[in-house]
């Protein structure tokens, strides 16, 4: 289905920019709305001045301004969230808030608005502590996080309203995105650590915990191969790499990018990070694959490409 005109929330962020290059790319009219608290003008640089660009400063919560911006949109990315997965023991409302009711305002303005297609960034959260690797769609998913709950209950509604209203939804359950305009994760907070004491490096957990990254550009390939290929009317799949990467080598391999040696490296200990966080992240992509799509980008090049992107950009202004 041809998409003429779209709207994505988040899309001056990590994630959303790329989106947003990829459909002024493809011809379609693109309206940004985001709140601009994770997202930065910086990342539209590239289609700054576009003329089939539109940036709307608004939050998902206010439903008026969602309305407004979302009139005329036959297809929304919707890619906003509160990105903060530790930060739901602190404050839990901010899940709820952020990503549940959001995405629930997403979902009626778009119906309002007679939008076609949904599109849905979930999470590999939602699988909570799987016991099957790598971990296939269907597997039952039972809760570690607030927010890998919200996002599961943010799958539901996009479903629901999909099926109460005859739109197309596909929902997207992403490992851990790297690279170009990377903004959140590990590898920031090992940047951030090391740039504060270059000698030690504090790693939450035992350091063993494998996790499966992707590339931010596989990802947007993925998506937009699932949107021209999927013949489902309600689709789930997982977007991930088939390699995965303990998390001391991660540490390593950004010692090595910002040229460190004999940095000690800190284990705090435990299986765990913190609350919440799985010790193996590992998706089967057996769906997705299916439709043609693979990633092309190696582990420990998009890991490289990241650091080097992020010490490019520490010298720029934010906005």
């Amino acid at each position: 289905m041809k998409i003429a005109r779209a709207l994505v929330t988040g899309g001056a962020g990590f994630i959303g920019s790329h989106v947003v290059e990829r459909l002024l790319a493809d011809g379609v009219a693109v309206v940004v709305f985001d709140n601009f608290s994770t997202g930065y003008l910086r990342n539209l640089a590239a289609v700054a001045g576009h003329a089939n660009l539109s940036v709307v400063e608004g939050d998902t919560l206010d439903r008026g301004a969602l309305a407004d911006a979302m009139q005329g949109a036959d297809a929304v990315f919707h890619l906003q969230a509160n990105a903060d997965v530790r930060g739901g023991m602190h404050h839990t409302r901010a899940d709820l808030e952020q990503n549940t009711i959001a995405t629930w305002n997403v979902c009626e303005a778009a119906r309002l608005a007679g939008a076609c297609t949904l599109v849905f960034a979930s999470s590999a959260t939602v699988y909570g502590e799987p016991a099957v690797f790598p971990t296939p769609e269907d597997v039952p998913l039972v809760q570690t996080s607030l927010y890998g709950a919200s996002k599961l209950a943010g799958e539901a509604m996009m479903q629901a309203y999909a099926e109460y209203f005859g739109l197309r939804s596909l929902v997207f359950r992403f490992v851990s995105c790297i690279g170009p305009r990377y903004s959140h994760g590990v590898v920031v907070d090992f940047l951030r650590k090391l740039r504060a004491d270059p000698a030690r490096l504090e790693i939450l957990g035992d350091g063993a915990q494998r996790k499966s990254f992707l590339d931010v550009r596989d990802t947007v390939a993925g998506v937009f191969m699932a949107l021209e290929r999927s013949t489902e009317r309600k689709a789930v799949y997982n977007l991930g790499h088939q390699d995965s990467v303990d998390v001391l080598t991660v540490a390593r391999l950004v010692t090595e990018e910002l040229g460190l040696a004999g940095v000690r490296l800190e284990p705090t200990g435990g299986v765990r990070g913190w609350l919440g966080d799985s010790p193996v992240v590992q998706l089967d992509t057996t769906r997705i694959r299916a439709l043609g799509w693979a990633p092309v980008i190696p582990l420990e090049v998009a890991l490289r490409e990241t650091v080097r992107d992020l010490v490019r950009r520490e010298a720029e202004p934010a906005n």
